[in-house]
C-alpha cells in the first residue's frame, strides 16, 4: 500500500470502508487483524485517505467484511478508481500551469465527475456559464494572476471547463442566481449584454441546463451568507462545495450536505421558475443597451 495526499477521492472512498467495517461490527483493532495490517494507524490511515489500496487489497477488504453484494462491490470498486493517485483528468494535464492549489485540483476532478450540479451563486455568474469576455473581467480584477499570459490560461481553463455541458452525458446543471449576479456590471454594458445573451442562448438550446433568478424583491433567502455548490455523482455520496477567497471547502459529512440541500431547495422555491427567469433575463438586457 502506497502513501497517498489525501484528496476529496480518497477521503470519500476511506469513507466507504469505514461504513463497511462499522456494518459488520468490527473496531479498528479487530479489522486492522483480520485483513493482515500492522495495526490501527494502518487502517485509520486508509479511511482518512492516506493511503491508497490495491486492487488485492480491496479484495481483503470485501472478504473480511463479508461485502457479498456485487453492486456494492462495483460502487467501491468505482470509488477506488477515482481515489488512485494516477487519476488526472484531460484538463489537470493540459492546464496544471493554470492551477495553483490541490483544492482546485481536487474541484476539477469533482466537477468532470458529476453527474448532477445544484449551484447558487450570490455575487456573479457562475464560470460553467461565463463568455470569454466576462470571464477575463473577473479573472483580471481577482488580483490572484499577475500576467496577461497568467490570465488569459486561467481564463482558457475556466471555458474549457464548459465541456461538461456539451460532454456525451452532459453535466445537469441548475442554477439559481441571485439578481445581483445579473446586475453587476462586470466589464461594462457590451460585456454585459453579451453575457446576458450567452446565458439565455444556454437556457434555450440545453434542455439539461435549468437557471432561475431570485429577484431583489424576494426579500431575505437561504443563500445570504454566499455562494454554495452541490455535487452529485454516479457512485458515492454527494458533496457540498463553499468557495472562499483562496481555497474551496468540502463538506462530506450527511448532516452538511443535507443543510445545503435543504437551502438549495428552499431557493429554488424562492426563485422565479425558468419561464419567467428569461422573460426577466431579457427584460435586464435591455438595461445594457447602448
Amino acid at each position: 500500500m502506497v502513501e497517498a495526499r489525501p484528496n476529496v477521492h480518497r477521503r470519500r472512498f476511506g469513507s466507504a470502508l469505514r461504513s463497511l467495517r462499522l456494518a459488520v461490527g468490527y473496531s479498528m483493532e479487530e479489522a486492522a487483524e483480520r485483513l493482515g495490517l500492522s495495526g490501527k494507524p494502518a487502517l485509520s490511515k486508509i479511511e482518512n485517505g492516506k493511503q491508497r489500496v490495491t486492487g488485492l487489497g480491496l479484495t481483503a477488504f470485501f472478504q473480511v467484511y463479508a461485502v457479498e453484494s456485487e453492486e456494492t462491490r462495483g460502487k467501491v470498486k468505482a470509488m477506488a478508481a477515482l481515489a488512485a493517485s494516477g487519476k488526472r483528468t484531460n484538463l489537470l494535464d493540459e492546464f496544471q500551469d493554470a492551477i495553483q492549489t490541490d483544492a482546485f485540483e481536487d474541484y476539477l476532478h469533482l466537477e468532470g465527475m458529476a453527474t448532477d450540479a445544484d449551484v447558487f451563486f450570490l455575487q456573479v455568474i457562475p464560470g460553467l456559464l461565463q463568455t470569454r469576455a466576462y470571464a477575463t473581467s473577473i479573472v483580471e480584477r481577482s488580483k490572484v494572476w499577475s500576467s496577461k499570459r497568467e490570465v488569459d490560461r486561467f481564463v482558457d481553463l475556466r471555458l474549457a471547463r464548459q465541456a461538461v455541458l456539451s460532454r456525451g452525458e452532459p453535466l445537469n446543471l441548475w442554477c439559481v442566481l441571485d439578481e445581483a449576479a445579473l446586475r453587476r456590471v462586470v466589464g461594462g454594458p457590451k460585456v454585459m449584454q453579451e453575457q446576458l445573451d450567452w446565458l439565455l442562448t444556454v437556457m434555450r438550446e440545453r434542455k439539461h441546463v435549468d437557471v432561475q433568478v431570485l429577484p431583489f424583491d424576494a426579500g431575505a433567502h437561504a443563500g445570504v451568507d454566499g455562494s454554495f455548490q452541490l455535487l452529485r455523482f454516479q457512485v458515492g455520496s454527494p458533496v457540498a462545495v463553499v468557495e472562499a477567497k483562496t481555497t474551496s471547502v468540502y463538506l462530506e459529512e450527511d448532516a452538511a450536505v443535507e443543510r445545503y440541500q435543504s437551502a438549495f431547495d428552499d431557493l429554488r422555491r424562492q426563485a422565479l421558475d425558468p419561464s419567467a427567469s428569461r422573460r426577466y433575463i431579457q427584460k435586464m438586457i435591455k438595461d445594457f443597451e447602448t
